[in-house]
């Protein structure tokens, strides 16, 4: 099993619940996808991020398909982009 973390910073908090919307819009639309959650950070620490992603994918191979997806690229990328100050990834296999 594979797991995809992304950590979101926002240009703009108020817009937390939609780019949370964008990202599970994803859910049965990837086949790739094995599990989904979303999270909106409710500390607002100087060390939080905005918004945390966790996918599950049971290869590597599987996640490299679903960077290139097309609804990952033209449904989540497209919209959520123009929303973010910056982005922050880890991957690892259990």
């Amino acid at each position: 099993m594979f797991t995809h973390i992304v950590f979101f910073k926002l240009k703009n908090i108020e817009q937390a619940t939609e780019a949370k919307n964008i990202l599970l819009s994803m859910e049965g639309k990837i086949q790739q996808l094995k599990g989904l959650e979303v999270g909106v950070d409710v500390l607002h620490s100087e060390r939080s991020y905005d918004l945390a992603l966790i996918t599950k994918f049971d290869s590597l191979e599987d996640i490299n398909s679903y960077a290139v997806s097309e609804y990952h690229v033209n449904s989540v990328l497209k919209y959520l982009k123009p929303m973010l100050e910056s982005s922050k990834t880890v991957d690892y296999e259990s």
